[in-house]
């Protein structure tokens, strides 16, 4: 067990100092910056990467969301959900701490007024995106997202690439929403940098949680439900 949660710390801490890290260090700037589309690119190969590198141990989740909707899925054990949980949250704060003091070694960084990467609705979504646009987009996607999760590791789905699909569902989550809500879909992401704004982000943190776990355990229901080959 303990390897599976380093394996869910590291693997976590990836996506948040790789996803909200390109955001907060690499996205800003006009000539050199790497856009939205870019940020998209990096949240989807954090995932990618550590999936291959540490999924074969505790199955690269790296989302509390994802934790529910396995486990709603019929796919993980309630009794490990917690412990999962956890880790993912302070791996996500350590990625975000650790950023946060890279930020601040260039002169004027200030994360309350940046956002540092943090998720928002209303006048803090990057679009002003109202409340329920924000809510309706983190169900939806997140249970997209674990259907495409409990599809692609199916025991009949090819093996060996379902960390490409997640990685690039990832991407295409990123690529949709990031002017709604900055893209959650994921509350130790959410959590992590929220922390670290220190203001509004904490504030509208519940709904972080909310909705993607919503999503979530949707998506594990509808697959195992309606979807899952049955011999």
């Amino acid at each position: 067990m303990f390897r599976k949660l380093a394996a869910e710390f590291f693997g976590t801490f990836w996506l948040v100092f790789g996803g909200c890290g390109s955001a907060v260090l690499a996205a800003a700037y006009p000539e050199l910056g790497i856009g939205f589309a870019g940020v998209a690119l990096a949240f989807g190969l954090t995932v990618l990467t550590m999936a291959y590198a540490v999924g074969h141990i505790s199955g690269g989740h790296f989302n509390p969301a994802v934790t529910l909707g396995l486990w709603a899925g019929g796919r993980f054990p309630a009794k490990e959900v917690i412990g999962y949980i956890v880790a993912q949250v302070i791996g996500g704060i350590v990625a975000a701490g650790i950023l946060y003091l890279i930020a601040s070694g260039k002169s004027g960084f200030d994360a309350a007024a940046s956002g540092f990467a943090s998720n928002g609705y209303g006048e803090h979504s990057p679009d002003h995106y109202s409340m329920l646009s924000a809510i309706l987009i983190e169900i939806v996607l997140t249970c997209g997202f674990l259907i495409v999760i409990l599809g692609s590791t199916d025991k009949f789905a090819p093996a060996g690439f379902a960390p490409i699909a997640i990685g690039l569902a990832l991407t295409l989550i990123h690529l949709i929403s990031i002017p709604v809500t900055n893209t959650s879909v994921n509350p130790a992401r959410s959590t992590a940098v929220a922390i670290f704004q220190g203001g509004w982000a904490l504030e509208q943190l519940w709904l972080f949680w909310v909705m993607p776990i919503v999503g979530g355990i949707l998506g594990g229901v509808i697959y195992r439900t309606l979807l899952e080959k049955r011999n």
